[in-house]
Parts: C-alpha cells; structure tokens; sequence
C-alpha cells in the first residue's frame, strides 16, 4: 500500500518533498520515487526549485504553471541569489530557462491587429497557362531556402507545381509539387537535381492559407520541408556531387519540361510571399517567417510584384494572413536562457525554444511552505479519494509511472482524467479535501497542456476518446467548483489563486483540442451539474447568421444566461477571408459562492445622489464566456450577452448591475482580476441585465450594492416638493427680472449681474423641470443633459460673479468698470461653455446617466460639474465671511457713538442683526444654501432642507432683490409721483401771468437737483436743458394750490412764465 501510494502522490502532489525541513538560507533537496533531484532554496521571500529534468521551453513554462509557480525571471537581486546558489550546489554550467519578464501573454486581438494585407497572384482554374516569372538570375547555389504562402484551389485535384527552377544544362534542378490524395489531404514532395522525393509533408485542403519552406543543404546532403512553422518531412542522400546551376529561370505555377517553357501540370490558387535565402534556414527562422516577423539572414529574392512578369491570365488579388507576430510579442528568433555570470550578474542569452534544458521555478515563500505542509499530511494521512484513487492506479501502473515533469501524450491524460473520475464517483459521500483539490487543480493545468499535434496511432484515439477525455476533464473540474467545496477554496487561497484557475484550464483544453473534436460533428456539447460546454463550428459564406448559446433552462424557461456574437461580426469573418469559424461557449453556475462574500470587488465609481450609501460590488451571477477561433486561430470580436442577477434583494438594499470580464493580466501574481473596459449595460430589466463587450473573455455582472437612505414614500414626497419649488422659484425669477426691466431700475454692474444669474437659473430650473418628459427619448435627453450642465454651470459661474463683486466692493480693487464687466461675462457664460465643450469631448459615451437626464454620477463626468461647484462655494464662503467682519466692524463703530446708558444694550443687538443682515441678504446670489448637498446622505431631514432651500431659491431672490430691494422700491415710488403728477395735470386748470409790482413778496430759491429725482436720473434725458425750474414757497397759496415757474431764454433774455394750479377737484 505504501509503494502505490508513493507512485500517485507522484502525479497528485504539488511538489513531493523530503521529510527534513528546508533551512530558510540554504538548499534543500527534495527526491522523488525515480530519483531524480531538485533543489530547492528559500529566501525570506520566495523560494526556487532547479528542475534538472530537461524541457522544452513551452513544456517547462507549463511545468512551472502546474507547480502553482512561474518560471525565474533573475530581473531582480533576490533572484539572481537564488539562482546563483542553486546552480553552484549542482554545478550546472550549462544553459537554463528563464523568463522574460517584458513578454505579454498570448491572447486574442482584433483583426486590425492580427491581420496583414499581402499582393498576391491568383492562377485561374479557367485556364492552364497562367504563370509568373522571377525576373533576375540566380547564382550556383551549394544551399537554398524557399519559403511560399499558398492557397490551394479545393476543386482542383490533379498533380500541381508550385514553384520550379531550370538552369540551361538541366530542367528539373530543384521544384516542389503537390497532389491530393484520397483523404482530402494536399501532399508535398522536393524534385532536387532530378531526384524526385516522396510525397510525405501535407496540410489540410481546406482552401485557407498555408506557409511552406523547403530548405537543401549540400555539405550536408540534408532538406527537409516545413508547413505553417513545423518541420513535416526532412531527409539526406541527395546528389552531392555539384551546387545547383546558376543562371536558371524560377517560375511560380508551372512545371517546366524545357528551360522556360513547355509548361505542364499547372497550379490553381492563390500565391503570395515568396522568398529565396542561398542558405538553409533554420527551425527558429521558419517559425518566425511563420508568424511574419522578420529574420537576420539577407534574403536573395524578396517578394515584389514589380519583380515578376506574368501570363495575362494572372491577376493581382489582396490577401488576408494571418501574423501573430505583429500583434504578439514574441521572441520567435528564441527563448530567454541563462549562459552564465560574470561579476556576479546574471548574462542571457537566445536558443531554439524547442531545446530541451533544465530550467528554474520560483513562488512565494508562503505559497511553498503551505504546498509542503498539504504535501506531508498527504503522506501521513491520506485522504479517502486519494486512498481509493491509489486502489485503482494499482490496475494501471503503466499509466502511472510516468515521468513528473507533466503529461506527454493524450493517452497518459486520458487515463489519469478517467481513474480520477471513477474515484471522484465511489467518494461522493465523503467529499473533496482541501489537498484533494490541490491535486485535481493540478492534474488539469497539466492535462490542459498536452500537445494537440496529430498522433502516429489514430486508432487509439478517436473521436469518441477524444470526447471522453473531454467529458472526465469537464467532470472533475465540475466537482471542485462545486458550491459544497466554497468553504474549502478558502483554505486553499495560499496556494491555488482562485476558480478561475479552473476556468483557464478548461479554455486551453477546449481550445486546443477543438479540431478533433469538430472533425465529425458541427456541434458539441458536454453537461455537467455546474458546467455546460458547447462547441460550434460554421463554414462561413455570404449571409452566414449570427450565433447564440445559453445556459441550462430554467424551470419557467425564462430570463436564460445567454451569449451571441451577432450577425454583422460573423459577416465581418467572412468579408476578411476566414472560411471557418468554431466558438468555444462554457457556462459555469457554481463560482458566484466560491468568491468569498467578505472580500469586496474594488471599483471604481462609488458615487451616489444621497438617496443610497455604498456598501461594496459582488459577483452577481453566472459566469459565461466564448471563444473565437477563425481558422484555427484565436480572434477577438464583438459579442452581447444576458445574465441573471443570482444575488436576493434583502429589504432596504440596492444592486446596481456593471458587465465585467475577467482579466488575466491584471494583477497576474492573483491570477487575474475583474474589469470592465469595454463593456456597457444596454438595458436593465427585473431580475436580469443586458450586455454589450467589444471583445471575447469570461464574462459576469457585478452588483454594486447600495443601502437604501431614503423610503420610496420619501423619495416621491421630495420629488413633488423639488417640482413645486422649481415652479414657484421660476415664477419668482420672472417676475424679478421683469420688474428690473419695467421700473426702470439704475443701470449699474451690480443690477446687470443679477440680471444674468437671474436668467441663466431660470433656464436651467425650467429644464429641470422639462427633464421628465424628455428622458423617453434618448437624443432629447442627451441634449437637455447639456444643456442642464451649461445652464447650471452658468448659475454657479455667476454666483462666483456676485462673490468677487461683493468683494470689489469690500476691498477696493483698482480696475475700470468696462474691464471688470467684460471679466465677469467671461466667466458668467465663457467658462460654462468651456468646460461643457471639453466634458463632452473627452466623455461623450459615458456623459449621461442611463435613467435620468443628468450626468453620469458613476464615471468622472460628474467631477465637471461637483469640482467647480466646490471652488465656487468656496470662493463665496470666503466672501460671505469677508462680508460679516466688515459689517460687525461697522456695527461696533456705531455703537461705540451711543449714549454710555444704552450702549450694551444697543451693541448686542447690532451685532446680532449685524452678522444676521449679510447672511439672509447674500445666501441666495453666492449659492451657499448648495453645501447642504455635501450632507444629504447623513438623514432624510437634510435632504429636505436641501430641496426647500435651493427649490426656492427664485422666490427668495424675488423678495431679497425686488421687494425689499430699496433700488427696486425708489424706482416704484417715482413711477407712482410721475403719474400723480400726470393726475394733477390732467385735472388742474392753468393760469398764466407775468410778475408785477402789485404782486405779493415770495420767497423762492433753484431747487437742487438730487440723485432721486427723475429729472436728474441716467433715463432722464439730456442735462443741457433750455429750461430751470423752481420751486415757489407762498404762505399766500392754500394748501391745496401749486405754483411754478420756469425760465426760457427767448431773444437772449429772461422770461419767467409763472403756472399756477388750482384743484377742481377731478
């Protein structure tokens, strides 16, 4: 029992260590049952594992990932000490891996980015003598490189020549031919110096693009024949003897039976991309050409159209391909080693990443500890799956006793998946452990890893062992995302990162194994309780229809979790010259509970109206995502999904949806993270949400929880209230403004102030109350929601102006009264539109809230009207306070002058109506009453002096600037003495005479003309006036009588007219 346990724990162990403790300086050697060494260091913070078995670059990447650890990267001292003192324990001298820790990950991109456009030449089926001639002459060669991209005619089955050169002493010097044969497969075979080799390299007629490179090499009688990258056949025994000729013809499409002619067996397709080197490349070249990047080696002939001449027949054509290597940063000239040190720093280096070396894993130093702590009590105490796994391993010891450097082959991955699920089966009743999860995780990140490339014996697996692979694979990763394993993933958070762990590793299984699993069947799907996979392949044609997956069914078979890439970005594919399209679509039901509920989702927009108070963001509902593979190659695009909201409304909390994804490469050392760049709701409905995402991930929504401040009662009371301030405040601001119209109020920068903070409030208060009606249409309230911005920013620009005028008039400030205006109109209606012009610029798509007319509280947006708001608020309380001192000041003066007796009594209250005074008269213009906005939060009853105090701001200012306005007031009173006396004129009968000497004795004096009267106001008219008038005292006359007398200059002289009055009672 002890030996089969040894040889499992071997596979389902993290690390199998040895029983001593490792010091926290120094090496530690942990064996394993073949024994074979690793070393292992530890530092304070991380420790380093030396890998002596040889791998692969990609194999020894994925050995480290299903270590729970990641390749050394040495870009840091603590590393480099690692390293240095693992190899010196060893004394390994020769190359290993290690990281670049500049590489991005692999991942999906857009088109735009993938993609390049090559010329090609396209070779009519129509007709048979279409060629293409390279225009320049070759030297003898004693070694070439050819490298194509082809596109094959499907239709055509017949022997083809893709390319052939002829020197004038010999025809068939070095050509490379292809022919169907009966699988549909296009065979490739090298004619070099006459010797024609076998038809062995292939790739699929599938009437995509294929890169193909033959090489030959004389001193080494070697050639060999690449396919999309990888070596498909080579071989050695060719004529030695001689270089190939120079001076030769290269045709594209033809064979040649003579030197440049006599054309037979002809080509049908599209070729494009043609280069000759006078080397052998080697496997890292071809891989690079592969993928369009650039090599070191000077090419002989590079690929231009203007360098080749062609049969009429032959026409140019634009060609899609596919280059990885533009969008990806890949080192495919090789992968980072370690060549050595020198003065103690690391030196590095590139080799083939096909080399098998050995290699360093590092991890943190808890995550290390917490593997070895789960590792020795698997070794002590056995779990009951891991016994009843070691019971049925015993039957295959053949699978079993493997190498621990990962799986090798489908077939080792089949049979540990399939003993697996038998024990996961025959243990239900006692569950997973926290170590048996480690070990299932682990086996799937290695499953997940296994190279897909075709195996020499198909019988072993086909279509239907490639489906049960997949199925124990979904099966087993079902039972550890399982919610009565929640409480065990937090256990485990040391080591594994979290579900989605899981989750990748089901993407790169499925991904990587979907040609076979599509190679019988357009649809597959694989149910489990928790999970439901469904794979979809399409030929893509003109009018090919969108796609759309979904969840299991509910019991009302409604409101499904469902995922489409729609109709126009499947169009878009085919437009681009994709022929195949296979969707990858997973949906995962149990991972909401796995994330602990404690650990609040971080994000960003946490701003309220006051109505809710943030509490945090949680994962909501399920967690569905799709794939996108174009050709075999994984693409990004557009696709809109639905989700439930999984998550019970508890009384008096809110949920605000937000589409995520979850990100891989935020904060990778966690594992990802979630994140919502390029996702939007397009609608909300009861109970589920609607998505829209600009790329292809694992998707979810995120509930922003709220706690509710304020009764639904409550909230409609303070609606109505704010609608009936609004209403009143805009009757108020009317009749302000008309009365400062009417009456003839003095012109003076203060009344034109008020004048516009009148106006600019009463629009923005009439489109809030249009706002309502306007949010059924989206372009409507788009446009009132700038226009509300723009008139309220203009408000507050104003009140601003009423501050700094305030000021002026408190602290003398030395400027004219035109510049000082022309100031004040740049900010009262300048600045609004500015900051309204740039907000709309930089945020157009994320400038309106999704259920109101107002700003987008939940982006930055809303900071284009709060921060200018809180400077102005500021500025005036300023202000205000500079105000109350002066005043106070004032105050104090006066009652300094009264009589002692009564001067305490006096100084109290002054200073009371002192400080009360300025406050009442000012809170209106400066906007003060707006800070109660900053606590509406705090209590509904805040939230309710809020709406009455700004509601009625326009009432306010009616009785503060107009009713009790003394300017208002005086210019009243003259309009009521002008039409009484209008009345007496209208009503008296005049009597005209000129003075005597009879008359009685007067006394009479030129009245001075005071700034009250209207004679003397701005809008009386020229002060150059012909006439004097004065005013007569007569005790003689009643008093009821009224004389007057003007003087006219008439001929140079004085004539006094005297006017006297009488009431006739009228």
């Amino acid at each position: 029992m002890t030996g089969a346990l040894h040889t499992g724990l071997i596979l389902f162990s993290i690390v199998v260590v040895c029983e001593s403790e490792p010091t926290h300086a120094g090496p530690d050697r942990d064996g394993d049952s073949r024994g074979q060494s690793r070393l292992v260091h530890i530092t304070s913070h991380w420790a380093f594992q030396l890998v002596n078995d040889s791998l692969a670059f990609s194999r020894a990447d994925s050995f480290c990932r299903g270590q729970f650890s990641s390749l050394a990267t040495l870009d840091k001292p603590e590393d480099r000490d690692g390293a240095l003192e693992l190899l010196r324990q060893t004394g390994l001298h020769s190359p290993i891996w290690v990281r670049n820790p500049s590489k991005a990950s692999s991942k999906p991109v857009a088109l735009s980015k993938q993609y390049v456009q090559f010329s090609a030449l396209n070779f009519p089926k129509e007709s048979s003598e279409g060629f293409a001639r390279v225009n320049m002459s070759f030297p003898a060669l004693s070694s070439v490189s050819v490298c194509v991209r082809v596109q094959w005619n499907p239709e055509w089955n017949e022997v083809s020549t893709i390319f052939s050169y002829a020197a004038p002493v010999f025809t068939n010097e070095f050509q490379l031919r292809g022919q169907v044969d009966m699988q549909g497969r296009i065979l490739l075979a090298l004619i070099i110096h006459g010797k024609h080799l076998p038809y062995k390299a292939s790739f699929p007629n599938d009437g995509a693009w294929h890169h193909v490179c033959v090489t030959w090499h004389r001193n080494r009688s070697h050639w060999a024949i690449y396919v999309d990258g990888d070596m498909k056949d080579m071989g050695s025994g060719t004529d030695n003897s001689r270089d190939i000729y120079g001076d030769g013809i290269l045709i594209l499409g033809q064979d040649q039976d003579s030197f440049g002619g006599n054309f037979t067996e002809p080509f049908f397709g599209n070729i494009t991309d043609l280069n000759v080197w006078n080397i052998s490349l080697e496997k890292w070249h071809v891989r690079a050409l592969n993928a369009c990047s650039a090599i070191t080696p000077e090419v002989l002939f590079s690929w231009k159209l203007d360098h080749l001449s062609s049969h009429p027949v032959v026409k140019e054509v634009q060609a899609l391909l596919h280059c990885p290597a533009l969008s990806q940063q890949m080192e495919l000239q090789g992968c980072r080693t370690l060549q050595g040190w020198a003065d103690q720093l690391p030196q590095f280096g590139l080799t083939d990443c096909s080399d098998p070396l050995p290699f360093i894993c590092s991890s943190s130093r808890e995550r290390y500890l917490k593997i070895k702590q789960m590792s020795d009590s698997q070794n002590s105490q056995p779990t009951a799956f891991m016994n009843h796994l070691m019971e049925l391993s015993n039957q295959t010891q053949v699978v079993l006793g493997q190498q621990p450097s990962g799986l090798s082959s489908l077939a080792q991955a089949s049979a540990l998946l399939d003993v697996s699920f038998q024990a996961l089966e025959d243990t239900q009743q006692e569950g997973l452990q926290p170590t048996d999860m480690v070990s299932l995780i682990q086996l799937l990140s290695l499953a997940a890893e296994v190279p897909t490339q075709p195996l020499v014996d198909a019988t072993n697996h086909s279509q239907d062992n490639i489906q049960e692979l997949s199925q124990n694979f979904i099966s087993v990763a079902d039972s550890i995302i399982s919610e009565d394993n929640a409480l065990k993933w937090q256990a485990i958070k040391e080591v594994v990162n979290g579900p989605m762990d899981v989750v990748k590793s089901i993407a790169r299984m499925v991904t990587g194994l979907s040609p076979r699993l599509m190679a019988e069947t357009d649809r597959l799907t694989i149910h489990s309780p928790n999970i439901k996979l469904e794979v979809q392949q399409h030929r893509l044609q003109e009018g090919s229809k969108g796609s759309t997956f979904c969840g299991p069914e509910t019991e009302k078979r409604t409101n499904l979790d469902c995922i489409s890439v729609p109709h126009q970005k499947i169009q878009d594919l085919h437009n681009n010259g994709f022929n195949k399209l296979t969707l990858v679509n997973t949906w995962y039901g149990s991972l909401r509970p796995l994330f602990n509920p404690e650990e609040n989702i971080t994000m960003v927009p946490t701003v309220t109206d006051g109505s809710q108070r943030y509490l945090g963001t949680v994962l909501g509902s399920s967690v569905i995502s799709t794939t996108v593979l174009g050709d075999d190659q994984p693409v990004s695009t557009a696709v809109r999904f639905q989700l439930q909201h999984r998550v019970q409304n508890p009384a008096g909390t809110v949920y605000d949806p937000v589409c995520a994804f979850w990100d891989f490469d935020l904060t990778p050392e966690a594992g990802g993270w979630w994140n919502t760049k390029g996702c939007e709701v397009v609608s909300k409905q009861y109970g589920y949400t609607t998505c829209y995402c600009n790329h292809t991930t694992n998707f979810a929504l995120l509930l922003q929880v709220y706690e509710a401040q304020r009764s639904p009662e409550n909230e409609k009371a303070l609606q109505v209230l704010t609608f009936i301030g609004c209403g009143v405040s805009l009757c108020g601001l009317l009749f302000t403004f008309i009365l400062f119209i009417a009456v003839g109020v003095p012109k003076s920068d203060r009344t034109t102030v008020h004048k516009n903070l009148i106006v600019a409030l009463g629009i923005a208060e009439l489109l809030l109350i249009c706002s309502d009606w306007a949010s059924a249409n989206e372009a409507a309230c788009y446009v009132v929601t700038a226009l509300l911005h723009l008139f309220f920013m203009a408000s507050f620009s104003w009140m601003l102006v009423e501050g700094l005028l305030l000021w002026s008039k408190v602290v003398s400030v030395n400027i004219s009264e035109d510049r000082r205006m022309k100031l004040y109109y740049i900010i009262g209606w300048g600045l609004p539109v500015l900051i309204v012009g740039v907000t709309l610029a930089v945020s157009v798509d994320e400038y309106k809230a999704d259920d109101h007319c107002w700003l987008n509280v939940k982006t930055d947006t809303i900071w284009a009207f709060v921060g200018p708001v809180i400077f102005v608020l500021a500025v005036n309380a300023v202000v205000l306070c500079r105000v109350v001192m002066v005043t106070v000041s004032s105050a104090r003066r006066r009652a300094k002058m009264l009589s002692p007796s009564s001067a305490s009594k006096m100084q109290a209250f002054d200073l009371t109506w002192a400080v009360t005074r300025p406050v009442l008269i000012l809170l209106p213009v400066l906007g003060l009453t707006w800070l109660c906005g900053v606590l509406v939060h705090l209590s509904v009853v805040v939230a309710y002096i809020f709406i009455a105090l700004n509601a009625f701001q326009g009432l306010y200012i009616f009785f503060v600037y107009a009713v009790y306005n003394s300017e208002v007031r005086n210019a009243i009173k003259r309009i009521k003495e002008k039409r009484k006396a209008l009345s007496f004129t209208n009503c008296s009968q005049p009597t005209s005479f000129l003075p005597s000497q009879r008359a009685p004795i007067t006394s009479w004096g030129r009245s001075p003309p005071t700034p009250s009267s209207p004679e003397t106001s701005e809008t009386s008219g020229p002060t150059s006036s012909t006439s004097t008038s004065l005013v007569i005292k007569n005790e003689s006359f009643r008093k009821e009588s009224f004389v007057s007398f003007s003087l006219k200059p008439a001929s140079g002289n004085q004539v006094v007219q005297l006017t006297g009055f009488k009431q006739s009672g009228c």
